[in-house]
């Protein structure tokens, strides 16, 4: 598979959002041992980065449950595991009830972090990833306690989410020069609105994952063809899925993306992997732009 670069490390152009085996819109997950051989296809497929979190989960007393189907699935991988780069993320938190939260001061982000190394079984995370911002909080001092366990050896890379370009660069002006590895948003044809983010980032060398890249999991992935014309048309001249057409697209926006596609079967993630070689025309990149609103 055609590479990209995230933290200083060539990873697959197109990565495993691993969310969807433990929670999804749809309430439906598949048992541990099918979710860990969807992540073993993908894998397979060509698949060296999985991104997950430590809130994906069924149920509030089941935090960690999608980083333990990530663990056990590359613990029984054979292939070289040491090749996969897992990003996890933390700052939202999750409590009896389902009452849902979130928290960057630095005594939680730290015990998150802790948490998600001894559920993953390594000894520092590749990328670790602010979730959501906690708006009691200075973004700035979120940063800086982000940089702390980076010094610390904790996290090897620091990444954001949900992030706005106004707080992208706050993390640079806190973290430091080339020092913000990558920014998580959604976006899809279903969600274009971050698209200034992603320019943002190209601009700046900084890696853009689009979660959610094929409109979600309450089925905007499936029916995107249906709800995007261009994207089916598109498909149906290269004979292939609207959903590889909208992770070509993504692909050829700027080299700084590398989407994260959901999945809770095998063969959806060894349709999506199949994107990282289509190439699209420029004349099709404008098209498609252009039907979501997107014109540069």
């Amino acid at each position: 598979m055609k590479q990209r670069t995230l933290a200083g490390r060539q990873v697959s152009a197109i990565g495993l959002g691993a969310m969807p085996l433990s929670m999804n819109n749809d309430r439906e997950y598949p048992s541990f041992d099918d979710a860990v051989a969807t992540v073993h296809a993908a894998l397979d497929a060509g698949v060296t980065l999985i991104d997950t979190a430590d809130i994906y989960a069924p149920a509030w007393d089941e935090m960690g449950h999608n980083e333990r189907i990530v663990a056990e699935a590359l613990r029984t991988w054979d292939g070289d595991a040491s090749s996969i780069f897992v990003t996890t993320k933390g700052g939202i938190t999750r409590s009896e009830g389902e009452n849902w939260g979130r928290n960057g001061s630095e005594d939680y982000l730290r015990s998150a972090a802790e948490k998600s190394l001894q559920i993953l079984g390594v000894d520092r995370i590749e990328l670790y990833q602010y979730h959501r911002p906690d708006r009691t909080r200075v973004y700035a001092d979120v940063m800086r306690a982000l940089g702390k366990l980076r010094e610390d050896g904790l996290v090897r890379a620091v990444g954001i989410s949900n992030a706005s370009v106004e707080e992208i660069q706050i993390a640079i002006d806190v973290l430091g020069e080339g020092n913000l590895a990558s920014v998580q948003n959604e976006f899809s044809p279903r969600h274009p609105g971050s698209y200034d983010e992603l320019r943002f980032c190209g601009e700046r060398g900084i890696a853009f994952l689009p979660w959610s890249p094929l409109g979600g999991t309450g089925g905007g992935a499936r029916s995107v063809g249906e709800r995007f014309g261009a994207f089916r048309d598109v498909g149906e001249a290269h004979g292939v899925s609207p959903q590889q057409i909208v992770l070509a697209w993504e692909l050829a926006l700027d080299p700084c993306v590398i989407p994260i596609p959901g999945a809770r079967r095998a063969a959806s993630i060894a349709d999506s992997a199949r994107a990282a070689d289509l190439e699209l025309g420029a004349d099709e990149v404008t098209r498609l732009s252009e039907s979501v609103g997107i014109f540069d």
